[in-house]
Order: structure tokens, then C-alpha cells, then sequence
């Protein structure tokens, strides 16, 4: 089933992570792990019209810290006019493709990024509305996801 949501992600402090408010909601292929796979839990069931406010702990979202994931670079291997900050992230090569890290601290001429999704360690707090629910078309079903809407004039 292809269902249709609007949210507000809030981190444990309440803060707004992100949210569709002001935007069109968001359509996933249920049971084909579009999203993380503890709010497709938590959704399980709900109806169109239903609202829901759930706490998805770290472990069933974005996992926890892996120390493995953080790793020191020489500077050397930056582009010399690469603007390195703490806290700053950007895309890397690596074995498994692109990957998204944060800069954690810089001594000397060594780097410490971190490879960790930026929301590991955090338990989340999804509320929200089921807005629409429909059978998957066939090419959805084939490609396990919801195929892009084209706008109407």
C-alpha cells in the first residue's frame, strides 16, 4: 500500500527536525523500507484520517554511534582550499559510495570525521496524520517505491 503522510520530526529536546508543514506530505511504499523501519512499525494499522505521535527509540531509527564509524585523515588528503570546520558536514568517497560525515575536531594535521548518520543515538519523535492510502501500482510494487508524482497545470 502506498500511504501518504504528514509529520513533524522533533529530537528529544523538542526541537523540529524536519516536518512536511508548508510542504506536500509524504507518500512511502508501506512494507518496503522507505522509511525507517520503527515508525513503519509504529504506522502499522492506522487508517486514513488516523494521527499518531510516537517515540521511535535510536535502535529501530538511524541505529546507535558506531565508534568504528569515526576515523582520522591526514589534512593531505583534503583539496587544499577545502574549508575544514568542526561540525561542518559534506559527502566522501569511500568503499560503500558517497557517504555524509562531520568534521569532529582537527589537531594539527590530522582530521577526525565521523561517518555516524547525523540522527544515530537519537530517539525520535514523529506526530503526524495518515492523509491518504492506496494499493501500489504494479510499477511501484516493481521498483519498491512510490513513483514521483507529476504535477498537474
Amino acid at each position: 500500500m502506498v500511504v501518504t503522510m504528514e509529520y513533524t520530526l522533533l529530537n528529544p529536546e523538542g526541537e523540529v527536525l524536519d516536518s512536511t508543514e508548508g510542504k506536500a506530505p509524504l507518500s512511502y511504499l508501506h512494507g518496503a523500507s522507505n522509511i525507517i523501519a520503527g515508525l513503519e512499525d509504529e504506522l502499522e494499522g492506522l487508517q486514513q484520517g488516523d494521527a499518531f505521535e510516537v517515540v521511535v527509540p535510536f535502535a529501530k531509527g538511524y541505529g546507535p554511534i558506531q565508534k568504528r564509524l569515526f576515523n582520522e585523515i591526514p589534512r593531505s588528503r583534503f583539496p587544499e582550499d577545502a574549508k575544514l570546520e568542526v561540525g561542518e558536514r559534506f559527502f566522501m568517497n569511500g568503499a560503500n559510495g558517497r557517504t555524509s560525515v562531520r568534521v569532529v575536531s582537527i589537531q594539527d594535521d590530522q582530521v577526525t570525521i565521523d561517518a555516524n548518520h547525523g540522527l544515530a543515538g537519537v530517539d525520535l519523535h514523529f506526530k503526524g496524520s495518515i492523509v491518504g492510502i492506496r494499493e501500489g501500482s504494479s510499477q511501484e510494487l516493481n521498483a519498491g517505491e512510490v513513483a514521483p508524482q507529476t504535477p498537474h497545470p
